[in-house]
């Protein structure tokens, strides 16, 4: 076979596209560089060139796979230069072999962002479930289940109500999982399909608020666990002859110490990728329930099998009752709203398309409402001691080292541990590694999801999280303030992909800006049905939001923000679908009708060869895409 390079022509529509190529002695061919002019490709190549590999077919059409590309780039004139490309991401994909494209070329489509590959699709149901078990294990899941209390209700009113709202939490959650689950994308590339390519950069930034909020709260908590650890060995009064240099009512040096302690052990876990995080779930699923049903027989045995099982406050009127149980759902509902936003960051590496489902839907309410019970009751038996009513179970186990015993010590630098263990794979798997996923959405050219997990770590040092956790009420409070923002954003877009789209989402518009593009919708790269939605649905919230900011407003208003999560989900999802209904997208298979459920169009993704098909359809379309390519002629 001749192996001199050739110039060759592939006909598509329009217009006639030549390629410099040249051809192995296996018949691949690869192709060095594009352009509609001829003079172009016989002249020297010094700028930029593509490779591909493309095998024949007896047909002679190519099944293209694109590999890594490069560029010639100039050398850095100068310090600033150089540091710039320095702190570019390396990319593997079609377009670069080292660094990455310019700013938007690299926000519609990098590494990060790109649909999973089979070869990582790896969580089956049991990755699922060894995920919310140890995600359930945590300070903070106990601190949400005590909230019940704290608001006047007795155990059994308590424990109903977590069953409640964790239910609701699975059915949210594996709804808002099932588009990851399906089409492998990460949540910054599905909420480009509702809100439009751009505006959906303000939809992934408060997703990257939140998540920053919780890292450092859950940081916290984790160094809560290393006080703990740090008193056991060293003494109750290691916090006095440290000295307090700190001007702040809720902070002191110590305190501070262990908050840094904890801050730089997590740094190394950042660098995991996510995929393998599945190996850390399951050691934490069977390590940190020993803990939680260990803290509860410790409990029982101190006050003696003793059990404070009334209300531990004061006792209410029936309609103040009420208002207690709805607080007390919709406190699991906005524990939740950063997580069933970002759930496609997790579900995209589910192996099969039921993976993500029936585990998730089941193994959460069970879990979370378990080690809600063992929170209520340990709660309700150290009351019996101490008489206060402890909802931080860190404060109960620091009660509990007032002997300082060598038993007392030694059983709550154990359970610190474990505590400190969980907060670690908490705080990665629900905070750093999605706030790292979605600034990958925001700047790809420099911030990948090691990088951005980096940075998510690094804000939580400036976040306060001392003043969030200052008592119970406080942490309600900050826990409602943005799920008024989050769940307006998740109606929408459940409304979009189970109604209107009928489950059809096409990826290769997902990672363009062409005017063709259905998630583009206008020249400025946004559905403004989705935002109009999203704005409507903050309305009713929003007074109540200022009241709990200390704001005065009317007792109405206070009432329908305790229903926040529900209020902004539906009344910005109902409103969405009477915008489209009036004003319809594009991208809807058969131009479906809106309430025509007999249409669904959800189909399992294999995306091996994404790369290849988004590069096609960038240059020329949808119908070059399903023309294929076909070698015409050498010139």
């Amino acid at each position: 076979m001749d192996m001199s390079p050739k110039i060759v022509r592939s006909v598509l529509s329009p217009p006639e596209v030549y390629k410099a190529a040249s051809f192995g002695s296996d018949g691949d061919c690869t192709v060095c560089i594009w352009s509609d002019d001829l003079s172009a490709l016989r002249a020297p190549m010094v700028a930029t060139s593509v490779k591909s590999t493309a095998k024949a077919s007896s047909n002679s059409s190519l099944s293209q796979e694109w590999d890594v590309a490069e560029k010639t780039i100039a050398e850095p004139k100068n310090w600033f230069e150089r540091l710039v490309r320095f702190l570019e991401v390396k990319q593997r994909h079609g377009g670069s072999a080292t660094r990455a494209e310019g700013i938007v070329e690299s926000f519609l489509y990098s590494d990060d962002l790109a649909p999973v590959e089979a070869k990582r699709r790896s969580w089956t149901w049991k990755q699922f479930v060894y995920f919310w078990i140890s995600g359930a294990f945590n300070v903070n899941t106990w601190q949400i289940s005590a909230t019940g209390l704290q608001c006047g209700l007795n155990w059994w009113q308590t424990w109903i109500c977590v069953w409640v709202g964790y239910t609701l939490v699975a059915v949210f959650l594996v709804l808002g999982s099932r588009v990851g689950n399906i089409y492998h994308i990460a949540f910054p590339i599905s909420s480009r399909v509702t809100f439009g390519t751009y505006f959906s950069v303000w939809i992934v930034i408060n997703r990257v608020v939140m998540a920053c909020v919780w890292y450092a709260t859950l940081a916290w908590l984790g160094g809560k666990c290393v006080q703990l650890m740090l008193l056991s060995i060293f003494g109750n009064d290691l916090a006095e002859r440290l000295g307090d240099h700190i001007p702040s009512q809720n902070l002191n040096d110590f305190e501070m110490l262990c908050y840094i302690l904890f801050w730089l052990f997590s740094l190394p876990f950042l660098w995991l990728p996510p995929h393998s995080l599945r190996y850390l779930f399951a050691a934490k699923s069977v390590i940190t329930p020993f803990a939680a049903f260990g803290f509860l027989i410790w409990a029982i045995k101190k006050s003696n099998g003793n059990f404070a099982l009334g209300n531990l406050v004061e006792s209410k009127s029936d309609v103040t009752t009420a208002w207690a149980v709805i607080r007390a759902l919709m406190s699991a509902l906005d524990n939740f709203s950063t997580l069933v936003l970002n759930a496609p960051d997790f579900s995209r590496f589910a192996k099969s398309p039921k993976s993500s489902i029936y585990s998730q839907l089941i193994i959460l309410p069970i879990v979370f409402s378990t080690i809600s019970l063992i929170g209520i009751l340990v709660t309700a038996s150290t009351y019996t001691i101490y008489h206060v009513n402890e909802w931080d179970p860190l404060k109960t186990l620091g009660r509990f080292l007032s002997g300082y015993s060598k038993g007392d010590r030694a059983g709550v630098f154990l359970i610190a541990v474990i505590f400190c263990f969980d907060q670690l794979g908490a705080n990665l798997a629900n905070n750093a590694i999605p706030a790292g996923t979605d600034m990958t959405a925001l700047l790809p050219k420099f911030v990948n999801i090691r990088r951005g997990s980096y940075i998510c770590a690094c804000l939580a040092l400036v976040i306060c999280p001392w003043n969030l956790l200052s008592g119970s009420e406080t942490f309600v409070n900050a826990l409602s303030a943005y799920a008024v923002f989050l769940s307006a954003i998740a109606g929408v877009i459940s409304a979009d992909y189970y109604i209107v789209r009928k489950g059809y989402v096409n990826l290769k518009h997902c990672y363009s800006n062409r005017p063709d593009s259905y998630y583009m919708y206008n020249k400025y790269g946004t559905n403004w049905r989705a935002v109009a939605a999203y704005v409507i649905g903050i309305v009713p919230n929003f007074p109540g939001f200022l009241g709990s900011l200390g704001v005065s407003v009317p007792i109405g208003a206070t009432k329908v923000y305790y229903c926040n999560y529900f209020v902004g989900y539906f009344v910005s999802a109902i409103v969405y679908l009477i915008l489209v209904h009036f004003f319809p997208v594009a991208g809807i298979p058969n131009n479906a009708k809106l309430f025509d459920f007999s249409q669904w169009h959800e189909e399992w993704q294999e995306v091996e060869n994404f790369s290849a098909e988004r590069l096609q359809y960038e240059k020329y379309g949808d119908e070059a895409v399903a023309t294929g390519f076909e070698i015409k002629q050498q010139v």
